[in-house]
């Protein structure tokens, strides 16, 4: 049982993997790593974060973060914009380029949605959907 759920689980991920290098090629988005598509989600969903706001979600050192942070600068996808309210803080925001970067890697999500959609019954995706709410809990 342990087994057949490992295999299902690594055929999964790699399906999620694949589907994301897919867009990254198709989109010509080559030189991002999974981590800098991550983070670029990430700040998305948080609305113009901190760059500390972003290091306790990510459960990572702010360090790491703004190392990170910094790359994506670099390659113009997130700016930084000091706080009205403190001006020792900044916030992070995608820039347009990072915010079509965004759009476009929301492909791959919606392909593994089609793909989960077309093999399985509506009855099947609310359990299914339950069950990684349960799991990510």
């Amino acid at each position: 049982m342990k087994d057949n759920l490992k295999d299902n689980i690594v055929k999964f991920t790699r399906l999620i993997s694949t589907a994301e290098e897919d867009a990254m090629k198709l989109y010509e988005m080559q030189d991002l790593t999974a981590t800098q598509f991550h983070y670029l989600e990430i700040i998305g969903e948080l609305e113009n974060p901190t760059l500390t706001e972003l290091a306790t979600v990510m459960k990572l050192t702010k360090p790491s973060v703004t190392a990170t942070i910094d790359r994506l600068i670099i390659k113009g996808l997130v700016r930084k914009v000091h706080s009205d309210i403190d001006k020792r803080s900044s916030h992070l925001h995608l820039t347009e380029i990072g915010e079509q970067i965004n759009k476009r890697h929301d492909f791959a999500h919606d392909f593994v949605i089609g793909l989960i959609a077309k093999r399985l019954s509506q009855e099947e995706i609310k359990s299914f959907t339950a069950f990684l709410d349960k799991i990510t809990e």
